[in-house]
């Protein structure tokens, strides 16, 4: 086995189950206000579109923000800004705990938004630093499954600070935001001193590891060097804007899941908020097995838009039976199959956007398809909260989402099939 070989795997085993962690705090402090609503809502008087106003605004702040962080990042290292991020969302996310009325629940999940702004494309920005470009596909659908792993721990956690509610005088809403909020806080002091910012500073790999991996990294860079005018064709890329388009259904589909799937389940389910916890883990289980086979069959055929769109076709269904069925068991199963299909969609969907550039027009076309897309966080709970109020169900909401997600699998077939000149990473 070559030291090349050894040192990525060194850095994959070394780097990526940190860097899971921090996404798993990241996405669990995103969906966290649906299990808070499961209380707060009554408590402050939150119709269900204001909640979905206020939970949604989150991805405004995000998306208007991310480009400037990104910017700060590759000024200041990534390392420090990760940490910067961390630090600032757990503040911000603990003091959700003293939300009083609903404007200030939007300025505070805005405000979260700001703060978290840039993480995930730093995080990918900052892997590009460390794994050759032939290796990166792989490492950062390792990384993104924390977004699942965040809805099966998530649930039944939060459903369970939930039961604190008195104690020590605060609501159990109060205390989920707090004890949810800290470890973030925590972690980004963490990343200070375990992260390292370059493989030349790696102390913990061999020397011959460490040299063959910057070897390699520099060859890349210096062949990238050609290709610095695409990220203008990256941002004025039809294709790339197609598939923008195509993303903006899935954050959507994802976070009016994320943020409504406790209040769905109580209105099936008359148990207690960590039952209702327990519940919810279900179909982010679900998504995560489908996840890794739908990716590693996309892998193996190399085949990506059909993957796309038939998941894409089996999320829109999952949505839509939801509200045809009736009672705990054929809705947790609608439910389940709704995520399945929506988690398959990220790795050959990931994998497709970045099969038309290269170099820094990657990082481009990645940060655009990513700001449009999270556009579609804000719209889907927004929509799913403000029918529910109009109709008094989640039926209609639930039905044109489905109906938005499957559109979406149809729009990705009508994505050219990249050459294999483009589809190279290497």
């Amino acid at each position: 086995m070559s030291d090349l070989v050894l040192a990525v795997s060194t850095v994959r085993r070394r780097l990526i189950p940190f860097l899971f962690l921090l996404y798993i705090f990241a996405y669990l402090d995103r969906i966290n206000v649906g299990f808070a609503a499961l209380q707060m809502n009554q408590a402050l008087g939150f119709s269900a579109a204001t909640y979905g106003f206020a939970s949604g605004i989150f991805f405004l702040g995000y998306v208007v923000f991310e480009i400037p962080s990104n910017i700060m990042l590759a000024r200041f290292g990534a390392r420090l800004w990760i940490a910067r991020i961390m630090i600032t969302w757990g503040l911000v996310s603990a003091a959700t705990m003293f939300v009083a009325d609903a404007r200030m629940f939007s300025v505070l999940r805005f405000l979260l938004g700001v703060a978290e702004a840039g993480f995930f494309p730093g995080v990918i920005f900052y892997l590009t630093k460390w794994v050759p470009a032939g290796e990166r596909a792989r490492t950062i659908a390792a990384f993104m499954t924390a977004t699942l792993t965040a809805g099966i721990i998530g649930g039944p956690v939060s459903g369970g600070l939930l039961a604190l509610d008195g104690a020590a005088g605060l609501a159990g809403w109060q205390w989920l935001f707090l004890l949810e909020g800290i470890p973030a806080v925590a972690l980004g002091f963490v990343v200070l001193r375990v992260l390292t910012e370059r493989p030349e500073d790696a102390d913990w790999l061999p020397a011959r590891q460490r040299d063959a991996l910057v070897a390699r990294l520099r060859d890349e860079a210096i062949a990238q060097r050609s290709h610095a005018h695409t990220v203008g064709a990256a941002l004025t890329n039809r294709r790339l804007w197609l598939l923008a388009v195509v993303y903006f259904t899935i954050p959507v589909a994802l976070y009016a899941f994320g943020f409504f799937l406790p209040q769905i389940i109580q209105a099936s389910y008359g148990g207690s908020d960590f039952g209702i916890g327990l519940l919810s883990a279900i179909p982010y289980i679900a998504g995560a097995a489908a996840m890794l086979v739908a990716g590693r069959h996309s892998d193996r055929t190399g085949e990506r838009r059909w993957h796309v769109a038939m998941a894409a076709l089996v999320s829109g269904v999952g949505f839509i039976a939801t509200p045809l069925v009736h009672g705990l068991v054929p809705s947790m199963l609608a439910l389940s199959v709704a995520m399945l299909g929506l988690a398959s969609m990220f790795g050959p969907f990931w994998t497709l956007a970045t099969s038309f550039v290269s170099g820094t027009g990657a990082a481009a076309g990645i940060a655009l398809i990513n700001s449009v897309g999270n556009i579609g966080g804000f719209v889907g709970p927004y929509l799913l909260g403000t029918i529910k109020d109009r109709t008094e169900s989640f039926g209609m909401g639930l039905i044109l989402i489905g109906a938005t997600v499957i559109v979406g699998g149809m729009l990705v077939l009508l994505v050219p099939v990249p050459s294999k000149a483009l589809s190279s990473l290497s």
